[in-house]
């Protein structure tokens, strides 16, 4: 029998889990599994692939997203290595009973939470700390001719972002869609 180490938390959207490790920890330091292909099919039910692992970094008050591929789209398992973020994952399933809303979570280095966000969903984030690095497992590959991005701060969707400063945002999140006219999924 598989012991388990990991809780799982529910957040506003169901789809979208919070991950708690079980940490083991003494006064050299800590240890912990960070992923289990075998308890995580078994504990949260999903069983999806993961196909590419991805690993960012940003300076404090970059925030990126939202960010999604509407073909091949991508669930994402991520973490925060080094540093604090704001990550959020905003529901573009129209056939959803959540479609349009949005949940968010602070994950650091310290707390060890992950962030399970299904495909069908945008993805973003905004660094709270000086740094933060970034681990995110995906489902499907990137695909670039499929990527799309749905403005940060659109009012119909209305995500709370714990902003003190207007954020740094790339060229191509300065210029994305917003809500009404992205690509969405039925």
């Amino acid at each position: 029998m598989m012991a388990l180490k990991m809780k799982i938390i529910k957040t506003s959207i169901p789809d979208v889990l919070i991950i708690e490790p079980k940490i083991s920890r003494d006064n050299r330091g800590f240890f912990f599994e960070s992923f289990n292909k075998a308890l995580w099919q078994k504990v949260t039910g999903i069983k999806s692939d993961f196909v590419q692992d991805n690993h960012s970094r940003s300076v404090k008050n970059v925030l990126r997203g939202l960010h999604y591929q509407i073909r091949q789209p991508q669930g994402k398992l991520v973490r925060i290595i080094v540093g604090e973020v704001f990550d959020v994952a905003v529901d573009l399933r129209k056939s959803s009973s959540t479609f349009g809303q949005w949940t968010g979570v602070n994950i650091s280095a310290e707390n060890k939470l992950q962030l399970w966000i299904p495909e069908g969903f945008a993805h973003g984030f905004l660094v709270l700390s000086e740094t933060a690095e970034f681990l995110y497992k995906a489902t499907d590959y990137y695909a670039p001719q499929h990527e799309r991005c749905i403005t940060w701060n659109d009012l119909d969707i209305g995500i709370n972002w714990p902003l003190q400063n207007k954020p740094l945002l790339s060229i191509k999140d300065d210029s994305a869609l917003s809500f009404k006219d992205a690509d969405l999924f039925l």
